[in-house]
């Protein structure tokens, strides 16, 4: 199971930018599992528009547990439809390496 990253990183001028990282389970060719690119908007996605990537990396260290966060309104409401309980946190815990 892989897992999406939103952060927002201030720039010289103040200005915030926002990139989307992703963590697959797989690695590529190059031992690499992480992936990062400028956010796209919905529209964007929905048109199959190319990313911008920035970068590649790979997970360094884990505790084997991801924890996605519901806080804002938004988010709880579509947590309230996906899994039908209010606030709920979703674990997602890692498999041992082969």
């Amino acid at each position: 199971m892989s897992s999406l990253i939103s952060i927002s990183i201030k720039n010289k001028d103040g200005e915030f930018k926002s990139y989307t990282i992703s963590v697959s389970d797989e690695t590529n060719g190059f031992g690499q599992n992480v992936s990062m690119w400028i956010e796209q908007s919905k529209e964007d996605r929905d048109a199959k528009k190319k990313r911008t990537y920035v970068g590649n990396g790979k997970v360094l260290w884990t505790d084997g547990v991801i924890k996605k966060v519901v806080t804002p309104q938004s988010d709880i409401a579509d947590a309230e439809n996906a899994t039908g309980n209010e606030g709920d946190k979703e674990e997602i815990k890692e498999e041992e390496p082969f």
